[in-house]
């Protein structure tokens, strides 16, 4: 890669990285254009060779929070043990991401209502691939001899739409408060596991 080209990329990251650090304190649908410039030590001129407008940067914040995603479901399978749950591992692994990018979890909760089509989609996007990672975990042949499960898409959608909820009422916790939130979490997707079990085993005769 040229040094031209290496440049651009830091000049794109160091926008990315300013707008995700300012929205901590009151999200990205709240910034300007000027507060994400001033941070970036940039003109305004710069940002509009990388960048449309801010929702076009939006846009580039949930490309990253799509890489970050899949980037947690690697971490979770890498950590669980054979004789754990790769759901409460995810959960925990899920819970540090909100932890460490508080701003993009309130980009995936955005309340950006009069935002452009575009960006909502992408959002809803990328609430959909978690579920569906979800949804292969609890099909696996090693989940399913531990505990088969029913209606597994509609189930992992539950849980993501649960954890994403949850992740962002941890925002504004103490760590302990947080650790507690895990653990009540934990035991409210067992709940959740524990009844498409019972809908499995009716459906297939078993007591």
């Amino acid at each position: 890669m040229s040094t031209r080209a290496e440049q651009k990329l830091r000049t794109r990251q160091s926008i990315i990285d300013a707008s995700l650090e300012l929205s901590k304190d009151k999200g990205f649908p709240a910034l300007s254009l000027r507060e994400v410039t001033r941070r970036a030590g940039i003109a305004p001129a710069t940002f509009y060779r990388h960048f449309v407008d801010m929702e076009d940067l939006g846009l580039a914040l949930v490309d990253q929070v799509s890489l970050i995603l899949r980037q947690i479901m690697r971490q979770a399978r890498h950590r669980v043990k054979v004789e754990g749950s790769v759901v409460s591992t995810s959960i925990e692994t899920f819970m540090e991401f909100v932890e460490n990018y508080p701003n993009l979890i309130r980009l995936l909760n955005s309340d950006m209502v009069s935002g452009p089509k575009q960006f909502r989609e992408s959002i809803a996007r990328e609430t959909r691939r978690f579920a569906e990672e979800l949804t292969d975990d609890l099909s696996s042949p090693e989940q399913m001899k531990r505990q088969p499960l029913a209606n597994i898409p509609e189930v992992a959608e539950m849980m993501v739409m649960l954890v994403f909820s949850q992740g962002v009422m941890s925002l504004d916790m103490s760590e302990e408060e947080r650790k507690n939130l895990v653990r009540k979490l934990n035991i409210e997707l067992r709940m959740v596991l524990a009844g498409s079990h019972a809908v499995y085993l009716k459906k297939h005769g078993k007591k």
